[in-house]
């Protein structure tokens, strides 16, 4: 009987053996074609960050610009797309485009008339907020949203205008900033530029 005993357990480890080989043979398959897609996917990735902000508070405005100056100083490739209450950090409060109707009127009203005008998300106090901020940063030596936005310009960090937001806000291409890698797009644009990108942000 003893024998039967044996020969049973040599057939069930030499299955448990062949199932650990089995097992091991395709985990390797598995982590070989892991390998192929991670390289794939790494080739087809740009060095660049895709930022789409959609805030129109200045420390939001700020953190957006800071992020861009940063990654553009290390030679990365920085694309910002401005949708919804975000646009108002880009108006120019010395244009004054014309042919505006009613509505497109009240929200230029509204809304902030430039990246100057901009409220903070927290502890604004009546504009009391903006104002200890810039203070603050012009103490520290921090460059202001002015200072920045030209050296985002000087490092070709590309801005780009949500147009469909533009049309439901009323605003026109004519009371934007004059900035020299401004272009207006879709949504679809921002998503082709994100997904070529390897590291996407949204503010």
């Amino acid at each position: 009987m003893w024998y039967k005993f044996m020969f049973i357990l040599y057939k069930n480890k030499y299955i448990m053996e062949g199932d650990t080989i089995q097992t091991m043979e395709e985990l390797q398959h598995q982590v070989e074609l892991l390998q192929k897609k991670v390289s794939k996917l790494e080739k087809g990735r740009k060095d660049q960050l895709s930022i789409a902000c959609v805030s129109g508070d200045m420390d939001k405005i700020l953190a957006t610009m800071i992020i861009s100056l940063a990654a553009a100083a290390m030679d990365t490739k920085v694309k910002i797309f401005f949708s919804f209450w975000a646009l108002a950090a880009l108006r120019d409060p010395k244009k004054d485009p014309k042919g505006k109707d009613l509505i497109s009127k009240m929200f230029g009203f509204m809304l902030p008339s430039g990246r100057n005008s901009l409220k903070l998300s927290k502890m604004n106090m009546c504009g009391m907020g903006p104002v200890m901020i810039k203070h603050l940063m012009k103490k520290n030596n921090v460059l202001s949203l002015d200072e920045m936005f030209k050296t985002a310009g000087e490092l070709g960090i590309e801005i780009i205008v949500c147009e469909m937001s533009m049309g439901l806000m009323g605003f026109k291409k004519e009371e934007m900033i004059d900035y020299p890698y401004l272009t207006y797009a879709g949504a679809a644009t921002f998503v082709t530029d994100a997904g070529e990108s390897a590291a996407q942000l949204f503010i």
